[in-house]
Order: C-alpha cells, then structure tokens, then sequence
C-alpha cells in the first residue's frame, strides 16, 4: 500500500492500518531503541511508547518527510528522553546512597558463555564503547549509532535530525575523532 494512503487510514483511525504500520516498523523502531538504551525491556517499552506516540500524533504529520522518518525521529526522541530521566534518576540514587551510607557496589552477574575470561573481556570492551559513546555530545552520539549501528544514509539521518547532509558528514567525523581520541587515551592509560 502507498505510504500516502497509509497515512490517510491512519489519519482516520483504522485500527487494522496502524496494525500493518506497527508490524511493517515494529523491528527498526526497537532495534533504534535498543541502540540507545542498551536494554531490551527498556527498548521494548519505548518501543510501544513510540507507536501510542504515532497513533496520537498522526493527524500532526504533515508529510514533509517520509512516515518512515518521523517514525524513527519519534524512537529517537524517546531514546534520548528516557536516557536524560534516567541520568537523573542514577544522580539522585547515588545521592541519596552517599547521604544514606548505603553500599555503591553492583552485583555481579554470572557470565553463561563458557569460557568465563573472555565473556568478562568482551563485556569489558562493550562497557568501555559504550562509556565512549555516552560521552560524546547528543548530536554527535545520534548522529554516529544512525550511521554506524543503524546503517543509515546520511540523507535520512539529515531527514530524522532535521539539519543538512554535510552537517551530518560533520557530526560523524566528529565523533569518530572523539571516540578514536576517548579510546586510545583509555587503553594508554591502562598499559601504564
């Protein structure tokens, strides 16, 4: 079916329309969720939040992008929302841990693969990636998982972030630079 004619259906509320947009997107929009939060239950839950968020909102999209990309402009937002609400939560929780003298340690789960050395050196490395990633700045971070993690071409993810195609070129070659220079000053500092 025409995305035109989608979005006219769904416009007026057909309930089995949205069920073939939701089905048609459902996967993109969780695995984008997932990239941002790195939790498959917290990516599920945004994952409905962005659809509810679709079925509200249609009647405000004005076609001037494709339904695809507000779609994942949508699951974008409410992966940034949700990791602000949780930064916040963490600062208050180690806060309020600091002034209670509660213990900061985490429980440590018992790796399932079977050699346990290198699932804690794999989970290392992915931890230290990821600490990189959250370091860099929102536009850079969303700009560089779009493109690298999301496999998008620079004109969608101009579309998704609503700025121009060398403003995009910029953000990841800026973030590429950052992550490169965050990394290596972490291993340096480990070797000494």
């Amino acid at each position: 079916m025409p995305e035109e004619n989608l979005e006219n259906k769904i416009k007026n509320k057909d309930i089995a329309s949205f069920r073939n947009l939701v089905e048609e997107h459902q996967k993109i929009v969780l695995n984008t969720c997932n990239k941002f939060v790195n939790n498959r239950e917290d990516a599920e839950d945004l994952t409905q939040e962005v659809f509810m968020e679709v079925y509200r909102s249609i009647s405000g999209f004005r076609g001037d992008s494709k339904l695809s990309t507000w779609i994942y402009r949508i699951a974008v937002t409410k992966s940034l929302d949700f990791l602000r609400k949780k930064k916040r939560k963490k600062r208050f929780g180690i806060m309020k841990n600091v002034f209670s003298g509660e213990s900061l340690q985490e429980e440590l789960k018992t790796p399932e693969d079977s050699n346990p050395a290198k699932q804690v050196e794999k989970q290392d490395r992915l931890r230290i990636l990821n600490e990189a990633l959250d370091s860099l700045p929102e536009n850079q971070r969303v700009a560089f998982t779009l493109s690298k993690y999301d496999e998008l071409s620079y004109m969608e993810i101009a579309e998704i972030l609503k700025t121009t195609i060398p403003a995009v070129e910029s953000l990841i070659h800026r973030a590429k630079n950052n992550l490169k220079k965050r990394l290596s000053d972490y291993y340096k500092k480990r070797l000494l």
